[in-house]
């Protein structure tokens, strides 16, 4: 049964749902409902599909996260990002808003749910944290920015070529500008100007639905299409019926990258989102692997009911949790909205401008450029703020898609980097102390002509095993003749593979031809096992391994005072254990 409320967490807080929790539900959820609608058909146009689909989308998944996922407040649905990435993924397939199109976004959906299922169902969510914080911010931000600058097209009422390159996009407005339709540029640059007035009001409005309804009566009211003004023009009324997603071998194999990115950006997305509204709240945990699994099934079964990918919506979730939301319960009630909105309110759309679209998407879009994290990266890490520009500048330049490649790339090269080359510090010791602390640190520490003290931390292996040895070279070089024993501060190193053992082999030879002793300083039982069954152990010296930096000083001190040779010996062994 424990295994069953796992992959159900509905049986966990449906029993207990209290009645004092329907009206922050309803509330919420018929909020988020009325944001669903105009939000939904304006990312649809971005995803380069009919507007009908964004409602299609707000459906399956919706219900499918109401009853697995295990955020209570996390809103489901469209998004601007995934929007994109279809439409960028997608258009190098089929030209946007055909049906070809339409066919391949849905098919998305279906390989990006099955991928994360898949990663959820082997509890591989541990995969998502080889992306750095930096890459994210730099990612989004550009994505932003991208998609902040497509909507130029409909804000402005011109035509642009569909593209996520900004050099593209720059390019096409300079030639298209004079085309500029100023009814459509007042409409939107007013739709913008509102939804950011009303949101200083109460950030809590439906501020979509409340420029949608005046824009509409005045476009039907002084008949702006024949003004040139585009509105959505005539939207199907109906559920989305059922319908086998027609996916061929070729175009999975051709899909399936477009499908990886999508799975990856849209979890990460939402997993931020259901962190962030779990640790304002104590009364649940959330579960990354049945994240993967809620989300990935959302989109795997909305693909059969005409729905494209779908996640967690940032301005979406901050509603419906500050109105109060208990429960996935208003999540059903804003797909009730949605289906009303479908059965019998789309003949209402006919004359909604798309300008408004755009001024819904660029205000969405607006908090997802990250520019307080690149000020505090200048401020605190150069190294990171290096690595959220490049992804930025990758992505707005290379494109969407090898943006994302790019910034997994350069996470697992920083990840790299950064376990080849280790803190390591050479230490000495403080007056009137018994502590070693780094020399760099403590200028104060004492350190002693003929002694090297020093301290790696990280494991030792392949990756930093070149790095160390080269380190201790040149220590031992700065050192000069007079050196006559290295102490390794060793409590920070946990493992040890193959070459690190070769590594000290060739090491201990060459400090034998230099006289110098090799000491190891509070080595973990882990690792003094593996040194054991490697024959290490015996070649450095039993004698020559301390529980203590202080231990192996003292020992060393009374062999210098009391004139005995400092060569190896093997006939003491130090049984001390962790």
């Amino acid at each position: 049964m424990n295994k069953i409320r796992a992959y159900f967490p509905i049986l966990d807080w449906l029993p207990q749902y209290r009645k004092e929790y329907w009206r922050g539900d309803i509330v919420a959820g018929a909020t988020v409902g009325i944001m669903l609608v105009p939000q939904g058909m304006a990312y649809a146009l971005l995803a380069g599909l009919p507007p009908i689909y964004g409602l299609y989308a707000s459906i399956v998944p919706l219900i499918v996260y109401a009853i697995m996922g295990t955020s209570r407040q996390l809103s489901v649905g469209p998004v601007a990002l995934a929007s994109l990435l279809v439409l960028t993924g997608v258009g190098h397939l089929a030209e946007p808003g055909t049906a070809q199109f339409i066919t391949l976004a849905i098919s998305v959906s279906l390989i990006a749910g099955l991928m994360q299922l898949l990663f959820g169902f082997f509890r591989l969510g541990f995969f998502i944290n080889f992306l750095s914080h930096p890459v994210l911010s730099g990612f989004t931000s550009a994505a932003a920015v991208i998609i902040a600058l497509s909507q130029l097209k409909n804000l402005l009422g011109i035509s642009m070529p569909r593209t996520n390159l900004i050099q593209q996009i720059v390019n096409a407005l300079i030639h298209h500008i004079h085309e500029t339709n100023l009814i459509s540029l007042a409409i939107g640059v007013s739709g913008i100007l509102l939804i950011v007035l009303l949101k200083r009001i109460n950030r809590n409005l439906p501020t979509g639905l409340m420029i949608i309804i005046p824009g509409t009566l005045i476009v039907w009211g002084f008949d702006l299409i024949s003004q040139g003004v585009g509105v959505v023009g005539n939207v199907p009324r109906g559920l989305p019926s059922i319908q086998w997603p027609q996916l061929t071998f070729s175009t999975f194999r051709a899909l399936l990258p477009l499908g990886f990115t999508i799975f990856l950006i849209s979890f990460i997305e939402s997993l931020a989102i259901a962190k962030a509204l779990e640790a304002r709240h104590n009364d649940y945990k959330i579960s990354p692997n049945q994240e993967l699994i809620a989300l990935g099934l959302g989109k795997f079964l909305g693909a059969f009911f005409q729905s494209y990918p779908t996640t967690g919506s940032f301005s979406r979730s901050a509603v419906n949790d500050e109105l109060g939301a208990k429960s996935n319960m208003s999540s059903v009630v804003a797909v009730s909205v949605v289906a009303l909105t479908l059965l019998f309110f789309t003949p209402l759309l006919y004359y909604l401008p798309t300008a408004l679209f755009g001024s819904i998407i660029v205000v969405a879009v607006y908090s997802l450029v990250d520019y307080k994290e690149a000020i505090r990266l200048w401020r605190t890490d150069k190294r990171d703020f290096i690595t959220m520009m490049v992804t930025f500048i990758l992505t707005i330049t290379m494109g969407i898609q090898d943006g994302v490649l790019a910034g997994v790339l350069l996470s697992l090269a920083i990840v790299i980097y950064r376990n080849s080359r280790p803190h390591f510090a050479v230490l000495g010791k403080l007056p009137l102390s018994g502590h070693f602390r780094n020399v760099d640190r403590f200028p104060e520490a004492i350190q002693e002509p003929d002694v090297l003290i020093m301290r790696f931390d990280s494991e030792l292996y392949f990756g930093n095993c070149e790095y160390f040895k080269e380190s201790m070279e040149e220590l031992v070089a700065k050192k000069g003749p007079e050196l006559k024993v290295i102490i390794l501060d060793a409590a920070h190193i946990n493992d040890l593979d193959s070459t690190a053992y070769h590594m000290l082999d060739e090491m201990v030879d060459e400090l034998k031809t230099k006289n110098i002793r090799f000491f190891w300083a509070g080595t973990i039982g882990p690792v003094r096992d593996r040194l054991f069954r490697c024959g290490m152990m015996q070649k450095i010296g039993l004698d020559s391994h301390f529980m203590t930096i202080d231990d192996a000083l003292n020992y060393y001190h009374r062999m210098r005072e009391d004139g005995l040779d400092m060569q190896f010996d093997t006939s003491a062994l130090q049984t001390n254990e962790d």
